[in-house]
């Protein structure tokens, strides 16, 4: 419900996601509920860790001040990303908001590093720790109120579709376990005399490494291009579909220049036996109207098939069953005859499984081999041209 008031009150036609200006409001009022979080519980929990000597409190209290630095990166990462397109940059600077959530995870695991150093110290000379009723219950707070701000987050990134607003939501969730474990060691102390608080603190800093390698993960994956989103390939693949003279689709191949700058193309197979300028105009329309709805950029290539041809038909045929032999074989497509008499060729392409992916030139020769040698056996007279795609999909 509070999330809920906070952005009617902040963010202005709060339903319009796909605005750009909306988008970053969101990023911004995000960022900025962070910082006020959890700068209050760096500041409670300082506090805490000094009066009861505490260097897991402590270690916490500071993992809540680079919470506060990160979400302040995050602010700036959406401003700078949300700068328009130039000539060096024709996609814009959207990925700018993936660097700033690395640059969030490297403060993340310096933060981690820097305490195991300190708990280490802890263990090696301990110090009594002087459990008291108000500090612990302040600590009990303030799990509460990072329950809440994981959630918060993790609403707005995914509203948003933000990595990094979801990644601070999951930083976020790391410190509620983390902060429970500091607390459990407040309690203990009463009962326990050996230095439980420096160990508490080493298993923190495990966890605050932990998630920030966790978060590196998450950000530079984006950065090196990684797969598409299955449920967006479907998507794009069933709205193409939808016109009546495309009757496959494949090369799909989607580009990402940040959170709602996405880059498509593809081949649509259509008659070879329809005017040129018809199907133009269809294509014309797909790209228009698809990369509307789905807030993309697509560029469609046409591929004319012969879908009429008694010959091509049989032999596609005779292939399919062939191809049901391979398990490495996805798909095929492009299926063609050229050429007349005692001098043809059957040409297609072949789409690899990822989970077979035929990595080594020599596997994929064998393949070849393999698979002209049973089309040899029905069709002695085709020469036999394979050509083995990639599914980047």
């Amino acid at each position: 419900m509070f999330s809920q008031f906070l952005i009617k009150q902040f963010i202005k036609n709060h339903e319009n996601v796909e605005d750009s200006k909306v988008r970053d409001s969101y990023g911004y009022l995000g960022g900025i509920v962070g910082i006020t979080v959890n700068i209050i519980l760096f500041i409670v929990k300082l506090s805490v860790g000094l009066i009861v000597k505490s260097i897991a409190v402590t270690a916490d209290a500071f993992n809540n001040l680079s919470d506060a630095f990160s979400s302040i990166i995050t602010i700036a990462g959406f401003k700078l990303a949300s700068k328009p397109a130039d000539a060096e940059h024709p996609f814009g600077h959207g990925r700018i908001e993936y660097i700033s959530g690395l640059i969030v995870s490297f403060m993340v695991i310096i933060v981690g590093l820097q305490f195991i150093k300190s708990s280490y110290n802890r263990i090696v000379n301990p110090e009594i720790i002087n459990f008291e009723l108000i500090p612990f219950v302040l600590i009990l707070i303030s799990i509460f109120a990072k329950i809440w701000l994981s959630r918060f987050n993790k609403f707005i990134g995914v509203k948003i579709n933000s990595s990094a607003l979801q990644a601070s939501s999951l930083d976020a969730l790391g410190d509620v376990i983390t902060s429970s474990t500091v607390a459990l060691s407040l309690l203990l102390s009463n009962w326990i005399i050996f230095p439980i608080d420096g160990y508490i603190g080493v298993l923190v800093s495990l966890f605050i490494l932990y998630s920030g390698f966790n978060l590196i993960k998450e950000t530079i994956n984006p950065l090196l291009g990684e797969a598409p989103d299955p449920e967006l390939v479907e998507e794009i693949q069933k709205e193409v579909l939808k016109y009546n003279i495309i009757t496959g689709v494949h090369d799909l191949v989607i580009h990402n220049y940040g959170p709602g700058r996405r880059m498509a193309s593809l081949h649509a197979e259509v008659p070879y036996n329809l005017s040129i300028m018809k199907i133009h105009d269809v294509i014309d329309k797909a790209e228009k109207e698809i990369s509307q709805k789905l807030n993309i950029f697509l560029v469609i290539h046409m591929d004319p098939v012969n879908i009429d041809d008694d010959e091509i038909n049989k032999a596609k045929e005779e292939v399919a069953d062939i191809l049901k032999n391979f398990p490495e074989v996805k798909s095929y497509h492009d299926f063609r005859i050229v050429g007349e008499g005692e001098d043809k060729s059957l040409l297609f392409d072949v789409v690899i499984d990822k989970a077979n992916p035929l990595n080594s030139s020599e596997a994929r020769t064998n393949f070849i081999n393999k698979t002209k040698s049973e089309i040899k056996k029905i069709h002695p007279n085709y020469n036999v041209i394979i050509t083995i795609d990639i599914d980047f999909s």
